[in-house]
């Protein structure tokens, strides 16, 4: 049943012009996109093995963010299927069969600008990893631990 939400939930994102996952913490340098994708994938390796792991983002990767998060991921030796719109075959044929080549995957970067604090949420398959930053001197330090919603 959980599969079948999950796939709705995929068509529906892939049908949509705005994508409610991404970087909303605009502007930030590339020095602080890096220290986050640094740590979210050090936590990511920890909670999933590499090279037995498949993710498949569900929302596009413009941002600095996302492109570095993309990069790191395959270094590491996860597979990765990116997301591609103009791809609605795929998307009709894991309606169809059930199916997915991989754990449907996203995030969510946001900041609260009068206080510098940045929240990275990275959502794989039911599950979510959230960890809160504090950006100081153009580098970010983490101001809690991960928290893991199974």
């Amino acid at each position: 049943m959980r599969k079948i939400a999950s796939l709705a939930l995929l068509a529906t994102l892939a049908g949509c012009a705005s994508s409610p996952y991404g970087n909303f913490a605009e502007n930030t340098s590339t020095s602080i996109n890096q220290a986050l994708v640094t740590d979210t994938v050090k936590q990511l390796v920890a909670v999933y093995p590499p090279a037995h792991t498949r993710f498949k983002l569900i929302h596009e990767t413009p941002d600095a963010y996302g492109r570095a998060l993309v990069a790191s991921l395959r270094a590491k030796g996860y597979s990765l299927e990116e997301f591609n719109p103009q791809d609605s075959k795929q998307v009709a044929e894991v309606q169809k069969s059930g199916f997915t080549t991989g754990l449907a995957m996203n995030y969510i970067i946001d900041i609260t600008p009068e206080n510098n604090l940045y929240r990275v949420t990275v959502r794989v398959g039911y599950q979510s990893l959230t960890r809160g930053y504090i950006a100081q001197s153009n580098t970010v330090y983490p101001a809690g631990a991960w928290t893991r919603k199974e």
